[in-house]
Order: C-alpha cells, then sequence, then structure tokens
C-alpha cells in the first residue's frame, strides 16, 4: 500500500493498522494498546474557539470536563488531553503540531495548569512559532508551536527550547508559554497590580447607526449644518494605525428639540432604535431606551488628552504604536483609554520591557497581538522608579513624540513596522529603552529572554504578596 505524499511514494506495510473515525470520541485502546504504544506524533486541526462548530464546542468540553475556560481553548487542546489519559503510566513521547495559541493569552493559565497539575503531563521540547506553509491553492499560512510532552515522571532532567532562527536554548523545565523557567500563569485582574491609572475600553455603540464614513459625514453637514457640531472623529485601532477616516454621531447631552431639526440624525437615532430591539439579548433591547447614546460610554469629560492603545497590532511591530490623542477624538471599543496618563506612563508602556510582556502574555489574532486590559495592562509590573529615573524616561518619551512629528504625514502603523522604521525613531525608543531598563535596576542590555524572565519573577512576586495580604 503506498501513498502519494509530496509527489514521493510513502511505504505503509501491510500490518499498518488505519483507522477512520474521531479521534476524540473513541477509544485509543482499541485502535492500539497503550502498552504496545512508544510514540504519539499528530498534526490535529487547526481551529480557534470562535471557528468551531456546536459539534466540536461539545467535544471540548466533554473531553475538559466542563473546566471553567475551556470557550478559550483552541481545538488542539483536547488531543493533548487525550493522548496524556492515553498515555498515564506509560514511558509514552507525545508530539503534536499545535496552533501557537495554545502557549499565549488566557490558554496558558487554563490548558497548561491543568495539563501539569491535573493530568500531571509536562513539556519534553518546545518549538517556537513559526509559519507553517502549506500547499493548499490559497496559500494560508497558520503560526503553530510544536510541543512534545510526556508524563512528568518519565521526564528527562534536560528540556530544549528550538527558536526558529536556529538556536537551542537547553533548561531544566519550559513552563506553558515556552519560556525556560519554573511554571507560572497569568491572570486577568480588574485592576492593575501596580499604582497606575486604571486602562478602560474604548466606548461601545451597539448599533451601526452611530457611525458615518467621510462621505456620509459631508452629506449630513451638506443637508443639514447643524449636526456638524455632534459629528467627531471615532478612532479604534484601525483608524488609529492606518488614518483610515471614519466618523461617529455623539450627541451625549445634546437636546432632543436641537435634533428634532435635523432629519439625517432623526433617521439614525430611530435606526438605532430598531436595531436595538431587534437584538436577541436584554440588556441590549434595554438601550433602545436611549437611542441617542452609545451603550458604553467611556469618553473622558472636558479638554485635554488620553493615551490610546490599539487592541490589535501588528507582530511586524517591535513596539506597539500608542499616542495621546485629543478628547474630540471618540474612542471606539477597538482601542483602550488610559484618561489620566502622563508622559512617564507614555514612555514605559513605549519600552521594550512593556512590549516583551506584550508579546509573551497577550492572546494573538493570527499573529498579531491582541492587546488586553485585565491580561496585559493589569498584569505588568512597572518599576519603581526614582525621581531622576521617571524624569529620563519622560525626557527619552518625549524626545520619541518630537520625533514623531517630524513623519506627521506617515501613517503611525507604517512608521513602527520593523522594515520601515526611520533609523532616528528606533534610536530614541532603544535609548527609552535603556532608560527603562535602569530604573528596574537591572543590567540585560536589551536581552529579552532576561526581561520576560525578570517580569514573570516581579510578577510573581507581587502576586504572591497579594495572596499573603488577602490571606
Amino acid at each position: 500500500m503506498f501513498y502519494d505524499v509530496g509527489g514521493d511514494d510513502f511505504p505503509l506495510h501491510d500490518r499498518a493498522n488505519i483507522v477512520h473515525g474521531n479521534a476524540l470520541r473513541m477509544d485509543w485502546n482499541e485502535v492500539l494498546p497503550a502498552s504496545q504504544c512508544s510514540y504519539i506524533m499528530g498534526n490535529p486541526p487547526f481551529y480557534g474557539g470562535m471557528q468551531m462548530n456546536r459539534i466540536q464546542k461539545e467535544e471540548i468540553k466533554d473531553i475538559f470536563c466542563n473546566l471553567k475556560g475551556v470557550g478559550e481553548l483552541d481545538y488542539v487542546t483536547a488531543w493533548y488531553v487525550k493522548a496524556a489519559e492515553y498515555a498515564k503510566g506509560r514511558r509514552i513521547s507525545c508530539c503534536f503540531v499545535s496552533t501557537n495559541s495554545i502557549c499565549q493569552g488566557l490558554a496558558v493559565g487554563i490548558f497548561w495548569r491543568y495539563m501539569k497539575e491535573h493530568l500531571g503531563f509536562d513539556i519534553d521540547f518546545g518549538y517556537r512559532t513559526f509559519i507553517w506553509n502549506n500547499e493548499a491553492s490559497d496559500k494560508a499560512h497558520v503560526h503553530v508551536v510544536i510541543i512534545g510532552f510526556s508524563e512528568q515522571c518519565y521526564q528527562k532532567n534536560l528540556k530544549f527550547i528550538y527558536i526558529p532562527n536556529g538556536s537551542v536554548v537547553e533548561t531544566n523545565h519550559i513552563n506553558g508559554y515556552l519560556m525556560p523557567g519554573n511554571d507560572i500563569y497569568v491572570t486577568e485582574v480588574s485592576v492593575p497590580l501596580s499604582n497606575v491609572p486604571q486602562m478602560r475600553f474604548g466606548s461601545m455603540p451597539r448599533s451601526k447607526g452611530f457611525t458615518l464614513t467621510a462621505e456620509q459625514r459631508n452629506t449630513f453637514i451638506a443637508s443639514s449644518p447643524i449636526c456638524e457640531k455632534w459629528i467627531r472623529p471615532y478612532w479604534g485601532a484601525e483608524e488609529f494605525l492606518n488614518r483610515k477616516e471614519r466618523y461617529c454621531l455623539w450627541l451625549v447631552d445634546v437636546d432632543p428639540d436641537e435634533i428634532a431639526q435635523c432629519p439625517p440624525v432623526v433617521e439614525r437615532v430611530n435606526q438605532v432604535r430598531d436595531e436595538r430591539l431587534a437584538s436577541k439579548a436584554a440588556a441590549t433591547r434595554k438601550f433602545a431606551e436611549t437611542p441617542m447614546l452609545f451603550a458604553q460610554i467611556a469618553q473622558p469629560v472636558g479638554d485635554g488628552n488620553y493615551l490610546l492603545v490599539p487592541r490589535v497590532s501588528s507582530e511586524r511591530r517591535d513596539y506597539i504604536p500608542i499616542a495621546f490623542v485629543s478628547n474630540e477624538i471618540i474612542a471606539s471599543d477597538l482601542a483602550y483609554l488610559v484618561p489620566s496618563a502622563n508622559m512617564y506612563h507614555f514612555g514605559v508602556m513605549s519600552s521594550q520591557f512593556h512590549n516583551a510582556w506584550i508579546r509573551m502574555v497577550a492572546g494573538r489574532m493570527k499573529s498579531d497581538y491582541r492587546y488586553a486590559k485585565d491580561l496585559v495592562y493589569n498584569t505588568f509590573i512597572w518599576p519603581t522608579a526614582s525621581e531622576e529615573h521617571s524624569k529620563m524616561i519622560e525626557q527619552c518619551a518625549a524626545t520619541i513624540l518630537d520625533i514623531r512629528n517630524r513623519y506627521a504625514e506617515a501613517k503611525i502603523g507604517d512608521l513602527y513596522k520593523r522594515d520601515k522604521m526611520p533609523e532616528i525613531l528606533l534610536a530614541a525608543h532603544k535609548a527609552l529603552d535603556a532608560a527603562v531598563e535602569d530604573a528596574y535596576g537591572v543590567d540585560f542590555n536589551g536581552d529579552e529572554e532576561k526581561i520576560v524572565a525578570h517580569l514573570f519573577k516581579l510578577y510573581a512576586e507581587k502576586t504572591a504578596s497579594k495572596q499573603l495580604t488577602a490571606g
């Protein structure tokens, strides 16, 4: 028997036992008794939590026995659990090609804690994120990791982490982030662990009736000039990073009698009411009572600026661009804002330290970073900076903003792409990195492995002290 693989014949001997079926529903011992197995390897299906159908979601819930948070996990994690249950008590080595999100974001604290603490399995080796090229006609790229794992009692002392650049890290333990060092699980918290301003989601409309394109804005103003003062720039990640024009109707504290003088706005208000009333969610239908207002309003009151952070940013950027923007700009729910941030906060958040934390603990959308208030910002441990260190960080941050102003016509998203970043801007960021590193009291010379290890250490110490205080 032969199968054609990439043009070459791959021999399968007569005694090969090929079974077709649902691997998550069958007893693997009926295919091959675990006592006769030495290795398990495979390439399970690549489906994220949002891509699975109803049957697949039921399967993963059953496999994890309705573990809290299982809805955050990728389909591939169910194969890990099946393999661990099958290999339990046996010297069986397992290895799967997997979506890289199982080693990022919330998944680490849910999935790897379950594997290590509940099932008693640990990582033997890991190949960090790389692009899995395939032969499909559309050349779809999937970002994957390769992870070898086995029961803890059968593991060797030396573990290996393979880096896509060809280097190899030797260690005696690999945690769920594919980092050398002890197990640590960064979990969401509702307020910052450090003494810094709180971050909040942008405003959420819960209706398409509020948003306007540039063309629609011009049409509105031409037909009813009175409504111009109610139309505001509306920025999420796409608008901020790529200078895409988008606007919204902002009717906070507007007199309804005045709105009645503007037919296009009245039409949009009615649209909002109708959309909300048609919703299956009771909470959304409740908002139909106030159709002139966004469902959630986070915009700072008064004049001044706030710090805007895009919720999604390309992995082609070493630094996620953030910026102070005018209160006249309405932040959408695809951005975060920090109303009371100052130049020091901008500096630390723009540094390698904060961006290294993002790269390690944030979730991903494909390979792009998904910034998260509770998981990234609130868990990040800031330096205990002296007045001298704070001033140096502020000066470096101001220099970065000054340099940006020289490129005011460029899209900030393009300006920060790794292959397009102006040397003068990169040098300013490197100076900021050094100032922030100095504030942490370490001398890593920009070594990101050491930076992340140090941040994990600070996180573990902070969360341990909070638990002791609570106890």
